[in-house]
C-alpha cells in the first residue's frame, strides 16, 4: 500500500483567519500580507463592507483622510486605485465602493464571501481541556451560502465581525420589552434610508417614536423632520431615558468633529420647529397594540400617545455566541477585552480621550484569539477607525514576531471635543449606550469614526 509522503502543515503555516471583509478586518489582511503571513478573510456577506452597506445612505463624520489605512493604500497603490478626496466626508455606500470593495479585490482570492463563521475552537478541544490546548491550531467551522459547512484550520483568528448584526433591543433593562419581539412588523433598529420610495412611504404622514440619545438619534429626527416639511403629518416622538440637559444635543458649534455638532443642531432645529416631540425619563418596559398603532410603555406606567412606527436606536452590542468555546478574558460590564475595558468606558472617556493601545489589551487568556474594530470595545460606543487601524497593526506585528513593533503603539488621536456622553464611531452609529453615557456609532462616533454614520458613521 501506498504512503502518502505529503506533509500535514504546521500551525506555522497555516492561515491567520480574518472575521469580517469590514474596514478594519480588511486593514488587518493588508498588514498579515505587508508581514509576509497569509490572511484568509470570511465575509457571511455577498461583498466586501457588507454591513457598512447597510448604512449607505449615512455620511461619516470623519474625512477620507481618517478611515483608510496606511497598509491597505500600498496594497491598492499597484492597482490603480485613486485615493479620495482627504477633505470629503464619504458616505457608508462611497466608503465601501470606493474603498472596501477595491481593496478585497485587490486582495483576491484571500477574501471569500457568503462565509458565515458558526464556530471557532482549538482542534480537539474544547474550552475545559488544558493538555495540549496551546499546541493546536484553532478550527473555524464555516456555513457556506450554498449550504455547505467547511472547517477550516488557521494559525490565528483575528475577529472583526463588529456590532451590526446585534442592535440592543427597545427594553430599558437590555432586554427586548414585554411586546417587542411580536410587534417586529412595526419596529426598525436601523436608521431609516428616506430617499427609497418604500422605506418614505411607511415614515410619510406617520407619527413614529424615535428610541436613543446618540448619533443615530440625531439622524433619524433630522430626517424625519426633512420628511416634514413635504409630508404633513409627519411627526417623531423622541423617547429619552434621561432628562434633557445642556449636552443633549451633543457640542454644537463647539464640537470638534464640525459634522457631528451639525447633526446634533439638526436635531435641535427638529424639536424647535415642533416636529419632534420628546419624552423624557422614559424607560421603555412594554410594547402595546392599539389597533394598527403602538402604545409604549414605561416602568411606572407612563404611556405615550399611539405610534404608527417605532426606531430603535440603542447601541450595538457583540456577538459572542460561536466563540464560547475559547477561553476569553472579558470585561463583565463592557464585554470587552479585559485591560481594554478601563480605557474606552463610556462613563469616563471620549473617542479623543482613549488612550493608544494594542495587542496587549487586545489578548485573551486563549493565545492567538483577538477581538480587533468595533467588536473589541464591546458596548463602549466610542469607537474611532483610526484606533481599530493601529489595533490590527499591533497585532499583525505581534503574529509576525516582532514584539517591539506590536508593543510601540504610537497612535495621536484628535481629541473629538465636547463629548460628554454622546458617542460615535466610523460604524454606524450606534450613539451613545442606551443609557446616553459615553461618546459614541453600529452602526457611530462616526470617525470609524461601529456602532456609525453620520449618524452612524464613526467620529
Amino acid at each position: 500500500m501506498a504512503v502518502s509522503t505529503n506533509s500535514v502543515p504546521t500551525t506555522d503555516e497555516l492561515p491567520v483567519v480574518v472575521i469580517g471583509a469590514g474596514p478594519v478586518g480588511l486593514a488587518a489582511a493588508a498588514h498579515l500580507v505587508e508581514r509576509g503571513l497569509e490572511p484568509l478573510v470570511l465575509e457571511a456577506g455577498p461583498s466586501a463592507g457588507t454591513a457598512v452597506r447597510g448604512w449607505a445612505h449615512v455620511r461619516l463624520f470623519s474625512p477620507w483622510s481618517e478611515v483608510t489605512d496606511p497598509a491597505a493604500e500600498k496594497l491598492l497603490s499597484p492597482t490603480g486605485w485613486t485615493r479620495p478626496d482627504g477633505s470629503a466626508y464619504p458616505t457608508g455606500g462611497d466608503w465601501a465602493e470606493q474603498y472596501l470593495q477595491p481593496l478585497a479585490d485587490a486582495l483576491g482570492g484571500k477574501v471569500r464571501y457568503g462565509a458565515t463563521v458558526t464556530g471557532v475552537a482549538r482542534a480537539g478541544r474544547d474550552r475545559v481541556v488544558d493538555s495540549g490546548r496551546d499546541e493546536q491550531p484553532f478550527t473555524v467551522h464555516v456555513a457556506r451560502a450554498d449550504g455547505r459547512e467547511e472547517r477550516i484550520s488557521a494559525r490565528a483568528v483575528i475577529d472583526a465581525s463588529g456590532t451590526w448584526s446585534t442592535p440592543g433591543p427597545m427594553g430599558a433593562d437590555g432586554l427586548p420589552a414585554l411586546g417587542e419581539k411580536s410587534a417586529a412588523d412595526r419596529i426598525s433598529y436601523r436608521v431609516p434610508d428616506l430617499r427609497d420610495p418604500a422605506v418614505r412611504a411607511r415614515y410619510a404622514g406617520k407619527r413614529t417614536a424615535v428610541v436613543g440619545s446618540g448619533a443615530s438619534a440625531f439622524t433619524a429626527l433630522a430626517s424625519l423632520a426633512d420628511l416634514a416639511e413635504d409630508e404633513p403629518g409627519t411627526h417623531a416622538v423622541w423617547i429619552l431615558r434621561r432628562g434633557i440637559t445642556g449636552s443633549t444635543f451633543g457640542g454644537g458649534e463647539a464640537d470638534q468633529l464640525p459634522a457631528r455638532g451639525a447633526l446634533g443642531l439638526r436635531a435641535k432645529a427638529a424639536v424647535e420647529a415642533g416636529h419632534a416631540s420628546t419624552a423624557t425619563g422614559f424607560r421603555t418596559q412594554a410594547v402595546e397594540r392599539d389597533g394598527d398603532r403602538l402604545v409604549l410603555v414605561d416602568e411606572h406606567g407612563r404611556r405615550i400617545d399611539p405610534v404608527d412606527e417605532v426606531i430603535v436606536l440603542t447601541g450595538f452590542r457583540p456577538d459572542l455566541s460561536f466563540l464560547s468555546e475559547l477561553r476569553l478574558g472579558l470585561d463583565e460590564r463592557l464585554q470587552a477585552p479585559t485591560a481594554l475595558a478601563p480605557l474606552i468606558d463610556p462613563n469616563v472617556h471620549s473617542c479623543g480621550t482613549v488612550y493608544p493601545h494594542g495587542v496587549n489589551e487586545l489578548s485573551h487568556p486563549e493565545p492567538g484569539i483577538h477581538l480587533a474594530g468595533m467588536k473589541s470595545y464591546g458596548r463602549a460606543p466610542t469607537f474611532l477607525a483610526l484606533t481599530g487601524y493601529e489595533q490590527v497593526r499591533s497585532i499583525t506585528a505581534a503574529l509576525a514576531g516582532d514584539h517591539e513593533a506590536a508593543e510601540r503603539v504610537e497612535l495621536t488621536l484628535p481629541e473629538t471635543g465636547v463629548c460628554g456622553g454622546a458617542g460615535l464611531f466610523d460604524e454606524p452609529d450606534t450613539a451613545r449606550n442606551s443609557e446616553g453615557g459615553g461618546c459614541c456609532a453600529a452602526p457611530a462616533t462616526l470617525r470609524i469614526g461601529t456602532g456609525a454614520p453620520a449618524s452612524t458613521g464613526g467620529c
